[in-house]
């Protein structure tokens, strides 16, 4: 099962390479951030980056998630990214262009070499047609995998794709994607929204990211996190909704009945479990928002 005391309804991307927007991460109403050693940095900043990324980690962004997306293994960069992250405050190794069961052993194995701490996990970002063709292995390929992140920038050029509104060149990717990771407890996220002035299109994206079953939704401005928090959050609505459907079954148990009925709609064990999950999320995210201490 994946972590639900943990929300990710706003995962944030920011650049290594810049030291301000590092800073700042620290004061933004995201649940993640992926601190960005791969596409936002330049090829001449990659060391740089790699060092501002390390000094942040050990200040520390509060209750934040910090992740780090190192480079690919294969690149002249990934293997010191992957040692100098290791034994660092980084919650998960982020690996891009994942697309084998391999990629995540490989990586794993280098993790236990380095000593990492056991609760360092591994991220993989889904993002080429060769991927999609092996979620289930991917995503069944070792303990330390806890999320799958969609990479659909990569994913809509590799398929020589264009962006539509409706996302109808990613749909059956993202539903492969959601399956995979529900049939194995893994978090899913979805896929950046590129356009930063439309708000319009953001809202819908993440509307149709929390129907199809995503965790959240990666970012790339803090401008988008407000939007990913209110639709992949519970509504006040839903949250009594959930008390309302938990009190009403357990009072139809006590009384000898395997249903209860709420408003005309039938209550059965299945809309419990999705109740339970809704209330846990709640709790998580209000957690979030008043954490025990001051700290930023």
């Amino acid at each position: 099962m994946i972590n639900i005391s943990r929300p990710r309804r706003s995962v944030l991307y920011m650049p290594g390479a810049n030291t301000r927007a590092l800073e700042k991460a620290r004061t933004l109403a995201a649940d993640s951030l992926i601190l960005d050693l791969e596409d936002a940095v330049a090829p001449d900043a990659k060391v740089m980056a790699r060092q501002n990324i390390l000094q942040a980690l050990e200040i520390g962004f509060g209750h934040r998630e910090a992740t780090v997306r190192i480079n690919g293994l294969n690149t002249p960069w990934g293997m010191d990214d992957l040692k100098a992250f290791a034994n660092s405050k980084a919650d998960a190794i982020v690996l891009p262009k994942v697309e084998s069961a391999q990629q995540i052993q490989t990586v794993a194995k280098l993790l236990k070499e380095s000593q990492a701490r056991p609760d360092l996990t591994i991220w993989a970002m889904i993002e080429t047609p060769k991927a999609i063709f092996q979620l289930t292995e991917i995503a069944n390929s070792h303990p330390l995998l806890e999320a799958l992140v969609l990479g659909t920038s990569d994913l809509v050029k590799d398929l020589h794709a264009r962006h539509t509104p409706n996302r109808v060149e990613t749909q059956t990717a993202l539903s492969l994607s959601v399956l995979a990771a529900r049939a194995f407890g893994l978090c899913v996220l979805d896929g950046v929204h590129l356009s930063l002035d439309d708000e319009k299109g953001l809202q819908q994206s993440c509307v149709q990211g929390r129907d199809m079953g995503f965790d959240g939704k990666t970012l790339i401005h803090p401008s988008q996190i407000a939007a990913a928090n209110a639709v992949f959050g519970p509504s006040a609505d839903e949250v009594a909704e959930a008390n309302e459907r938990i009190t009403a079954y357990e009072q139809a148990i006590a009384s000898g009945a395997g249903i209860a009925v709420l408003n005309g709609k039938l209550i059965e064990e299945l809309h419990i479990q999705e109740a339970k999950r809704i209330l846990a999320l709640a709790k998580a995210i209000h957690s979030f928002a008043n954490p025990p201490s001051s700290n930023q």
